[in-house]
């Protein structure tokens, strides 16, 4: 008789991503609170798979801590999650905990309505600067004050439908997709692609649509890898390299005009195509490795492409943040902090959903090394693009969008680079001259 299959913790992770669990849509039901717990109020906006294992590690914490109790509530994610974030920061009255979009740092009155991170408490917990990637851990403070503690980064990836690039020749001898190494060869690569599914677009991403912010994410994987940037660190003067930046537009175009990606998919149409074996490639952030699995579609994952030098990949990183509050319970502090190590110190569970982990040694652990493919881009982690410490940056913010609509009609042919990128150029004059929401904040 064979034997059972082993089960480890990460195994059961995984598998239990199918099953929609209560908790993880809503708050999470404090059983067995008593007057000797402690009390840590934790909010987040983590959704579909990320709420279900997030439920999960935070029952794991509660197994191994009873004498905390962690009441975890979800919020709607996007602008509501960070504008309660601010009116329960302002008053004082926030959670003790909550999770937070990393570029979304400067734009949310760090110091009025985010506290510093108390380092002591912080290496009492058993976390040290030196364990988490250099560029992300810098990016986690303002005017030299830490003010978030890094957890993941979510970049751009280069999905690839196995099934596909092994007709069209595109695999090695151990069933990889084969690298890109500058322009040429990634556009050889997708035309192999093309001819294999008899013309059709080989390549899908979020194009199109009503606030999309793909052609952003693209842009700003493609836009990086020269060195280009957007903002000085005085978080006002435009830096853009037009020469740099159009390079990475003409590439864009030329995808459309090729017909090697399809202009007219939306987020949900991009998704569905790469799910349902109607393309090759599918350039998005690592978020739809789960989806993808329980599906069944014949994919892999690698880093998004290098084309113009460096391995460079928009991303953005989910951190942990203390709303301020008036005053904070010394008791309840302190399980914040053991509370917050536990999360981190186990984050590869955390990585089955597509995440990398910002802290460092988990990248060397065996059963995050199993995880496929969650594992074969892990090397991005010291090469994320970040966005500029500006306010009006990070995730669903008005710079994504608005220079998504820059773009959009670059990859379709509507509009010329040089257009594209004058519009970008305007969009980000006007960002820069509206008023700061939190303005000459005291730290």
């Amino acid at each position: 008789m064979q034997d059972p299959p082993k089960v480890t913790r990460r195994s059961l992770l995984g598998g239990s991503l199918a099953l929609a669990g209560a908790a993880a849509a809503g708050c999470a039901i404090p059983v067995g609170l008593g007057s000797a717990q402690t009390r840590v109020q934790y909010w987040h906006f983590l959704g579909a798979s990320d709420g279900i294992i997030m439920n999960q590690m935070v029952s794991a914490f509660a197994k191994d801590n009873p004498n905390t109790f962690v009441e975890e509530n979800v919020l709607a994610w996007g602008e509501p999650y960070y504008t309660k974030i601010a009116m329960a920061g302002s008053g004082g009255r926030s959670p003790d905990l909550a999770t937070f979009h990393l570029a979304r740092l400067a734009g949310i009155g760090a110091g009025a309505i985010l506290d510093p991170i108390n380092v002591k408490l912080l290496e009492e917990a058993g976390l040290r600067a030196a364990d988490f990637s250099p560029p992300i851990w810098e990016r986690a403070h303002l005017d030299g004050v830490l003010y978030a503690i890094p957890f993941d980064a979510h970049p751009m990836v280069q999905y690839y439908n196995t099934d596909i690039c092994g007709r069209a020749g595109l695999l090695g001898s151990d069933g990889k997709l084969l690298p890109t190494r500058n322009q040429d060869e990634l556009l050889a690569m997708l035309r192999k692609a093309k001819e294999t599914l008899g013309g059709k677009p080989p390549l899908v991403f979020d194009a199109l649509g009503l606030g999309t912010v793909g052609p952003w994410r693209v842009w700003f994987s493609l836009y990086p890898q020269s060195g280009g940037t957007l903002l000085a660190d005085d978080g006002v003067t435009i830096t853009i390299d037009d020469q740099k930046a159009l390079q990475a537009l003409r590439l864009m175009a030329q995808l459309g005009q090729e017909g090697l990606c399809d202009p007219r998919t939306d987020y949900g149409a991009s998704v569905a195509s790469f799910t349902n074996g109607q393309s090759a490639f599918l350039w998005n952030g690592d978020w739809e490795t789960t989806g993808l699995k329980e599906r069944k579609t014949p994919f892999s994952m690698t880093r998004f492409p290098s084309v113009f030098g460096t391995g460079a990949a928009q991303a953005d990183c989910h951190a942990f943040v203390l709303p301020h509050q008036r005053f904070r319970d010394p008791e309840v502090e302190r399980a914040t902090y053991r509370f917050i190590a536990y999360l981190v110190k186990n984050s590869a569970d955390w990585a089955v959903a597509g995440h990398v982990p910002a802290y460092l040694p988990a990248l060397e652990e065996p059963d995050y090394l199993a995880l496929q493919p969650q594992s074969e881009y892990r090397s991005v982690i010291t090469e994320v693009a970040l966005d500029p410490q500006v306010w009006f940056a990070g995730s669903a913010s008005r710079m994504w969008i608005e220079f998504g609509e820059a773009f959009s009609p670059v990859i379709s042919g509507e509009r010329t680079p040089e257009d594209g990128l004058a519009a970008a150029k305007a969009s980000l004059n006007r960002l820069l001259s509206a008023p700061n929401p939190f303005p000459d904040q005291e730290r």
